[in-house]
Formats: C-alpha cells, sequence, structure tokens
C-alpha cells in the first residue's frame, strides 16, 4: 500500500522545457543547439544543481565558453530571462492538493540549483510538502542513487510504499532500482493513469 509519493520539480510541478524556450527565442535549432549545449545541457549547470558552483561562477564560466563560440549575445540573453520558463502547472497542484486530503505523504527530490530552490520556497503550493531533497543541498543530482538514499533516511520512508514522480526517464528507473515505484511524467492525463495503476483513483473531472 502506497503512502509517500515524491515529485521532481521541474518538468513536474513547474515549467521546465529548456529546448522549447530556446526554440521560440530563436527560431534556430542551430543556435538552440549551441546555446543549450553552453547554458542548460553544460557541466556547470549540473555543477550549479549540484552546489559545488553559485550563480555568479556560473553564469561567468557559461558566458566565457559564449564569447569562444561567437555566442555570448544569445547566451546573455538566455541566463537573465530563462526563469520566466519556471511556471507553476496549477494541474499539478490540484492532483497534489487532492493526494494530501487522501492522506498521503508528499515530498520533492529534485536537481534544483540553490537561487532556484530558494525561490521554488515562496510558491504557494510548498507547504504541500512534508519535506524533501535538493540536489544543491544534497551534492549530487539525481539519477544517483546516493540523492535517493539521501531522501530515504532523512524521512525513514519505505521503499515500497513509495511511488517517485519525474519527467526524466533515467531518474525514473534510478528509483525502481531501489525498490521505489517509478512514474515517468509525460503530462497530466497519463500521470492520472499512472497513478489509477497504482491504485490511487482521482477523477480527472473532479479536478478541473
Amino acid at each position: 500500500m502506497y503512502k509517500n509519493i515524491v515529485f521532481d520539480l521541474g518538468g513536474v510541478v513547474v515549467d521546465f522545457a529548456p529546448h522549447d524556450f530556446l526554440l521560440d527565442r530563436f527560431y534556430d535549432e542551430t543556435v538552440e543547439s549551441k546555446v543549450f549545449d553552453i547554458t542548460f545541457g553544460s557541466v556547470e549547470w549540473r555543477q550549479l544543481d549540484a552546489g559545488e558552483l553559485d550563480r555568479e561562477a556560473g553564469n561567468a564560466a557559461m558566458l566565457q565558453k559564449a564569447a569562444e563560440a561567437g555566442c555570448a549575445f544569445e547566451v546573455q540573453s538566455v541566463l537573465d530571462d530563462w526563469y520566466r520558463m519556471l511556471k507553476t502547472r496549477r494541474r499539478t497542484v490540484d492532483v497534489m492538493k487532492r493526494l494530501k486530503k487522501m492522506g498521503f505523504s508528499l515530498y520533492y527530490l529534485s536537481n534544483i540549483p540553490w537561487d532556484v530552490y530558494e525561490e521554488m520556497q515562496q510558491r504557494d503550493f510548498w507547504p504541500l510538502f512534508e519535506g524533501g531533497v535538493a540536489s544543491c543541498e544534497a551534492g549530487t543530482n539525481k539519477p544517483d542513487p546516493r540523492i535517493f538514499q539521501l531522501l530515504i533516511e532523512r524521512y525513514n520512508l519505505v521503499c515500497g510504499e513509495t511511488i517517485f514522480v519525474d519527467d526524466n526517464k533515467l531518474n525514473t528507473t534510478a528509483a525502481y532500482d531501489l525498490g521505489i515505484t517509478g512514474i515517468h511524467y509525460k503530462g497530466g492525463a497519463s500521470f492520472l493513469r499512472a497513478l489509477n495503476a497504482c491504485g490511487i483513483p482521482i477523477k480527472e473531472h473532479l479536478l478541473w
């Protein structure tokens, strides 16, 4: 019987689709690919997520690479503006509220830099969580099993009683390897179907 549901943040609770964001901005797949590799897909971004770099140092390193690649203007504009991508997904929050009313304990497990983590804690959905683990405080990112173990140990979670929801298949696979049921998030409707398959019936028409 499931008791705990763990949510990824970006791509599940808030919007985070960097490829779409960049394509909408530049209308050019070549530019999108180059800027993505320097920003969201970079070593520096993973270091930001792991708390190994602060925002100032991370941005400086990415801008240095951008200058060498001849796209400093484009990268600067993205670094100045990417936060606006992080809009709360109200439908996911509605599901979370329903799950909370049903008696489930909700947690977060997210790859997230310190500055974004601090901002997320000001969102209206934050009190729904019993707690969680952010990669920036853990010093490592999903799908590293150590970050899952930290969550499990911190809150005394039983893996067989826990569901993990993430939009990255690698992360749900890592959870599965530890005995946690993983739901690969692909959208609201498929998420509800997956919950129903886990014996957690939520009727869409009662939510929206």
